[in-house]
This record gives C-alpha cells, structure tokens and sequence, in this order.
C-alpha cells in the first residue's frame, strides 16, 4: 500500500531542498502541478533554503515559455487537447533550460510574455558551477526532460474544483488525465489538496531527506 507521511509546508521545502542539495554541478528541479497548487511558491521556498546554504539557486516558472496566442488559441480558448498537447512550448524549455544549462553553462529566464502575447526578449543568464534551477508549472513529466529531481503535488478534481478559478476549470480534465499518466514517476510525490497540510510518499525516502538536510 502506497504510504504519505503528513508533514508541514516547511519540512516539505527542505525535502525537496536537501534532495536538490545531494547533486553536483548544475542541477534541474521540477515541481510540476497545477496553477492552483500555487507550484511557484514551493518553489521560492527551495530556492531561498539552498541559497541559506551557499547554494546558487534560481527560479523559472513555465508560463514564462507558452506559445503565442496564435497557436495556444488555434482550436479555440478553451480546447483541452490545446491545453495539455500546444499550450507550453516543452521543447523551447528542454533547448533554452534543461540541456543548455548542462551543455553551455548558460539558460533563458523568460520565452514570451504570455500578458503581452510577445517575445520576452530576455538575455541568457550564466549559470555557475553548482547551481540549482527549479522550474514550476504544469504537465511538467513525461516530456522527456531530463531533470535531475521531480516534485508532482498532486490534487484531486475536488481540490482543483474548489482552488481554480471558474474561468479555468476547463483544464481540470486535462490536467487529471496527464497526471494520472505520469505522476507516478516523480521522486517526491506530494498529495496536495490541502497546501498547508502535504502529505509525502513515502516516509523512507522523507526520512532519509530530513537527514541530508542537517548534513548540509
């Protein structure tokens, strides 16, 4: 029987914090989950605990790589197969952030203004040895990005329900049927209904990252 171990919001940024911490060189985080799992905020939170640390570390949000509104809208504002399939550009983010981070030490913070509808225009950040990048959004598994560490926090349609806005509740079944696809293959998965209340699978591995964390 699967087991989640309850454990605070604190504890959960140290988890994936000492888990980050545990690789060399230049490391890539993913924390994939929906936008109402607010997955940016845990994501600060790790950044600051490994920079506490003496940890370069930076935060990149994937609404900071969707396509243009053109090919976003082609089907119409609300096609789920849009949503789950054209939405974000993953390509961009595995040739801009994941491999150029690795191969050339250097990474893109922002794709398009997703507000604007245009390019972000942004310069090409140097990464030094040991840094950390964390990346948050949605649909982040199964696209054959090659990240280092994975967080899914995963919510039920009752959570999505209660935490979407009305006006995009057409991605809760497309966003369900991604994660009950891929969820399974995060190394930290988090049920997160309740984000002041997580709960992690599985409390071998979580007590194994509550000690790497004091060992920092």
């Amino acid at each position: 029987m699967t087991v989640f171990t309850p454990i605070s919001p604190e504890t959960l940024a140290d988890v994936v914090a000492a888990r980050a911490a545990g690789h060399r060189g230049r490391v890539c985080v993913a924390i994939s989950a929906a936008d109402a799992a607010a997955p940016l905020d845990l994501a600060e939170e790790v950044a600051a605990r490994l920079r506490v640390e003496g940890r370069p570390a930076a935060v990149l949000s994937l609404h900071d790589f969707v396509r243009p509104a053109s090919l976003r809208f082609e089907h119409g504002r609300t096609d789920q197969e849009s949503y789950r399939a054209n939405w974000f550009d993953y390509g961009a983010l595995d040739r801009e952030v994941v491999r150029a981070l690795r191969e050339n030490g250097r990474w893109l913070p922002k794709l398009w203004d997703e507000a604007e509808d245009r390019s972000a225009r942004a310069r090409r950040i140097d990464a030094p040895d040991g840094q950390v990048l964390t990346i948050a959004g949605p649909m982040l598994l199964g696209r054959g990005l090659a990240f280092d560490v994975t967080v899914h926090l995963a919510m039920s349609q009752a959570a999505l329900d209660r935490l979407t806005p009305a006006e995009d509740r057409w991605t809760i079944p497309p966003l369900l049927e991604h994660d009950a696809a891929t969820a399974a293959a995060a190394d930290i998965v988090v049920r997160y209904d309740h984000p002041d209340r997580p709960a992690v699978h599985a409390a071998g591995a979580l007590s194994r990252d509550r000690g790497a964390g004091r060992g920092r």
